[in-house]
């Protein structure tokens, strides 16, 4: 399982102040860093907006 930042994401930062690997990077729409992710649901618990889905 992987997780993808969708076009939804409104780069509010809440995911990336919730992920605890900093596998979160900014942008217009934040990208995961696959290889920092430890697949723990943080990031999809703390978004909004649900932009975070499994791949």
């Amino acid at each position: 399982m992987a997780y993808k930042i969708t076009d939804e994401c409104v780069a509010c930062g809440t995911c990336m102040e919730s992920c605890p690997n900093e596998a979160i990077s900014e942008g217009d729409i934040y990208v995961i860093d696959a290889e920092k992710c430890a697949e723990c649901g943080a990031c999809v618990d703390a978004c909004p907006t649900g932009a975070i889905i499994e791949e």
